[in-house]
């Protein structure tokens, strides 16, 4: 009986996050009164480097929309936020220091997020963002669960990134957003982590479901612990997994990684509601900046901005 009693309750557990996830995904807005305090601004108002935020490529998070929150939250910092709205090409990305490409979808994809799954850049787009990383652009990619990773993951390879089309999920830690932590080394000591300050020191990171990847190269920020983290992958969006459903153990992969290629610097995360300040649902639950799990959120963030534009070594 204890044989078989674990791995029940670990798919009810898997079923639950499934239903959870599908549900506030349906239901989110941006929470309109986050505005946390920042103590030390980055940069004088208007006066930091341009950060280019991709609505080019049907987008599921967007500044003017789930993404509001952290675009107020950068221009707030000094930084000059920007919607991308053209094609990634040699030109177009000459107008910003960062870019940010939070779970691109493709045309088909952006209606129906079933497969086929299409790629959301070409080839030449994606060579183009390569190019420009190279030359000292600073790319922060979002990719979150299913069916962001079969649209957009082919921008991460070309980063040795390799995001698992599916929910990344750990049925050990407690029910809801999962956290990662300096006490356990889930999250890395850093500079990202450690700021600029002690003020800015990040003990905890939480995220709300997302996706799972490797890396070939780099330094792991968020890294699953858990025995019993999997991915599964769904035969179709909101599906709820069973005994059948394929899934991969991703203990040791992460959920946040951050690299330098060439005299450029790139991050890659898994999950996008972390960097979102959303009311979710009919009861407008706070998910995201502004869930009071995920306090440090909000400073993380800067962090991470504050790393890719070269303030932290």
């Amino acid at each position: 009986m204890h044989k078989t009693a674990k791995p029940i309750r670990s798919l009810l557990l898997l079923m639950a996050v499934a239903a959870f996830a599908v549900e506030i995904k349906a239901q989110q807005v941006a929470d309109p009164d986050f505005k946390p305090p920042i103590e030390k601004p980055a940069y004088a108002e208007g006066k930091g480097p341009v950060v280019l935020i991709d609505e080019a490529h049907f987008n599921f998070h967007r500044a003017a929309g789930r993404y509001q929150s952290f675009a107020d939250l950068l221009r707030r910092d000094g930084y000059v936020v920007q919607a991308s709205k053209e094609i990634f090409s040699k030109e177009s990305l000459k107008a910003g220091k960062i870019l940010v490409i939070a779970n691109a979808l493709s045309q088909r994809n952006g209606l129906n997020w079933n497969p086929p799954f299409d790629p959301s850049f070409t080839d030449e787009e994606i060579a183009a963002v390569r190019e420009w990383v190279n030359q000292g652009g600073s790319l922060m990619l979002i990719v979150d669960h299913f069916p962001m990773p079969a649209t957009a993951g082919k921008l991460a390879e070309a980063f040795g990134v390799r995001i698992h089309n599916g929910y990344a999920v750990d049925p050990q830690a407690p029910p809801g957003p999962l956290v990662y932590k300096r006490a356990d080394k889930s999250l890395a000591d850093h500079p990202i982590t450690r700021g600029r300050s002690e003020k800015e020191k990040i003990d905890s990171v939480a995220t709300f479901t997302g996706s799972a990847f490797q890396i070939e190269r780099g330094d792991p920020i968020l890294t699953f612990l858990g025995a019993e983290a999997v991915s599964y992958t769904p035969k179709a969006f909101g599906q709820p997994p069973d005994k059948n459903t394929p899934r991969v153990s991703i203990k040791g992969w992460h959920q946040g990684a951050v690299m330098q290629v060439g005299k450029g610097r790139v991050a890659v995360f898994g999950e996008a509601a972390m960097f979102s300040a959303q009311l979710a649902g009919p009861q407008k639950a706070p998910m995201g900046m502004n869930a009071p799990i995920a306090q440090q959120n909000p400073q993380f963030l800067l962090n991470v901005i504050h790393w890719l534009s070269g303030l932290l070594r």
